[in-house]
Parts: structure tokens; sequence; C-alpha cells
């Protein structure tokens, strides 16, 4: 059946400088899945899935918007996407990944992990508790300045080409998959990749994701059931032999998508290399959200999609528009300053309610 995307909203609290500044906060939830705006010449309500204000937790993230559920489908063979957007500083990273561990010696306090580190755990005890055969691999890719670049291949980053196949779609070409068994290899290859990622201080952020970072976990399942083995004539109860079952293997995929941040390139005070880094920030999440306006228009009426206008709507065309089940986190500040963008962040995430797809 065609399934809407499902989109929720997380709040962050007000910062130090914004509450110094004198800020107001014009974002309040209603509960139920709505907020309403309120500021000079701006009086708007929204609805989504669900609603994470300032005081949520990221285990009420992690168990509020469906990622549990992902997790299941990913080991039952589909598709699945998760990815966070809005503007600098409004918490995707922080969302998905909680504070990012200082060393393998220093990890986050166990309460503030975000959605990957939440989702690893989950999909392990369920590999244990269901019985399967589950072989995981995950691959780390960014995109930045237009490039594709592994973040787990050891050298210094290289650019990787992008191909599109009748049976693949878009993928990308020579791209590492590594293997991982325990919940510290998987820790140990986000704090990896994450460390490699192109990150920049300005204005807005100290610790500004320049880059869009995918992290893809690939999960094959193989059925194996327990069959009466025959076992000679003058045994006179069979054993109980595990044996190969007749399902045929599964290949999903869990997919966390940290998308750099809209951002006004004025705002942040940017000049020479992080002006055209924000210029290609932007340029790509102007085509993701075109591709989006399109993809909510209903069926009959869609025109073309431009999937090829970016190599970020190249690598999120199965999850937007194909046969995947995809979850958007959309985070904002509550800040009046912050007021324009928010707003734009808002009517983006109600135009990805419509969108439809085929898992």
């Amino acid at each position: 059946k065609e399934t809407r995307l499902r989109v929720v909203l997380r709040v962050r609290p007000l910062t130090c400088t914004e509450t110094r500044r004198g800020d107001r906060r014009v974002v309040h939830s209603l509960g139920d899945g709505t907020i309403h705006v309120n500021a000079a010449r701006h009086n708007a309500t929204f609805g989504f899935s669900a609603v994470f204000d300032a005081g949520s937790s990221q285990e009420a993230v992690f168990e509020g918007s469906g990622m549990r559920q992902l997790v299941e489908l990913a080991i039952d063979g589909f598709s699945c996407t998760v990815f966070a957007f809005g503007q600098t500083g409004s918490g995707k990273t922080y969302t998905l990944m909680g504070p990012l561990p200082q060393s393998e010696t220093q990890p986050a306090a166990p309460g503030l992990l975000g959605l990957m580190q939440r989702s690893f755990t989950c999909l392990l005890e369920q590999s244990r508790s269901r019985g399967s055969d589950l072989a995981l691999s995950a691959s780390y890719l960014e995109i930045y300045n237009e490039q594709v670049r592994d973040l787990l291949r050891p050298g210094p980053p290289c650019a990787l080409p992008l191909r599109w196949s009748k049976t693949r779609g878009f993928y990308v070409e020579n791209q590492l998959n590594v293997d991982f068994e325990s919940l510290e290899a998987i820790a140990d290859l986000l704090l990896q990749g994450s460390q490699r990622r192109r990150t920049s201080a300005h204005a807005l952020n100290r610790h500004s994701s320049r880059s869009h970072a995918l992290l893809t976990i690939h999960v094959r399942s193989q059925a194996v059931s327990t069959h009466p083995a025959p076992v000679g004539e003058h045994h006179p109860h069979p054993t109980l032999v595990p044996q190969p079952s007749a399902c045929p293997s599964k290949q999903g995929t869990l997919c966390f998508v940290d998308l750099a941040g809209s951002e006004r390139v004025k705002e942040t005070g940017s000049s020479g290399e992080l002006s055209v880094e924000a210029n290609n920030i932007n340029r790509s999440l102007l085509a993701l959200g075109h591709c989006i306006s399109l993809l909510a228009k209903p069926r009959g009426k869609r025109m073309h999609i431009p999937y090829r206008d970016s190599k970020l709507t190249q690598l999120l065309a199965r999850s937007l528009g194909g046969s995947g089940i995809t979850l958007m986190v959309a985070c904002i500040s509550p800040s009046s300053h912050c007021l324009s963008e928010t707003l734009n962040t808002l009517h983006y995430a109600s135009r990805a309610r419509r969108v439809t797809t085929r898992p």
C-alpha cells in the first residue's frame, strides 16, 4: 500500500546567547502533534505526526518518532531512511547522534545518546531475540561541495563516482562496506567517520556541519528453523537439528541522513571557502525542497522529478519517491530571532507530509 512520509518536529530549548539577547519564544506546542507560531505578522498553526518540545528527552524522541518500528522493518527487508533537517544550530546532529564522545575512553552519557545509537542497540537486541541469522555491515558517506566522499576509507578523502543503473537506481561506486557484530564496533565506525566529516565554526554554530552525511546499515537476514533430522532406525526419538529454512534471505537497509543546515550566508559571517560551502549546501537543499514539492502533488499531476539536480537528491531518490519507508525529523529553534528560518522549515516539513511512497 501507499504510505505517507512520517514527519515529526523537534523544538530545541533557547540557548544562553538567545536568552541574553532577549529573544522571545515564538513557537508553542499545543499537544496532539500541533504547534503554534505567534509573532508579529505571523500567526500560524502546523500539524505533524508528533511534536517534541524543549523538555523532551532523547529516549522520548526515539520511542515517539516511530524509530523502533523502522528498525524492525529494516530487519524484515525494507529500505528505511530517517533524515534530520533544519536551520544551522537547530539540533539535527544532536537528535541523530547526541553529543559525540571525545574518544573511545570517554563515551557520551547514556541518556544523551541519539537516534543512531539507540537504533543500533535495538537492532542488535532484535537480532538476538528473533533467532535469525543477521549479517550487518555499514557504509558512511558525506556530500561535500557536490562531491561524494567515503568517511570510512583510510587516507585523504577522495571523490567517488555516483552511478545509475536500472536495477540499483543511483549508487556510489567503490564505497567501503564494513561488517560489524557488536555495539562497540558500530560505535567505533560512527566515531571514526564523524571525526573525518567536514565541519567549521561560524557565527551561528561553533561546530557546524559543512556536508550532508549518510550512514547506511545493511541488514541481510536468513531465517534458520529447527527440523527433526533422522538419526537412525534404533533411536525412538528424532533429534532436533538446525536446518536451513526455506525462507529466502531478506536484504533491508537503515539509512541515517544528517543534512547540513540551511542558512543565510550573511547571518553566519561566512566568506571565502566557507561562503562557497554555504552556497553549495543551500543549492542542494533547494533541489531537495523542489523534489519534495513535486512529489507532494497527486500522482496524476506530477511532472518529471529532477533527482539529477544534486548529488543529495540522487542518493535520496529511493527514500523520497521510490519503494522505501521514510521518517523526517524537522528541527527548529523557538527564538524570535530565527523566525524566518523556522517558518521555512515548518513549510518544508508540511509539504513533505503529503509525499507518498510504495514500500
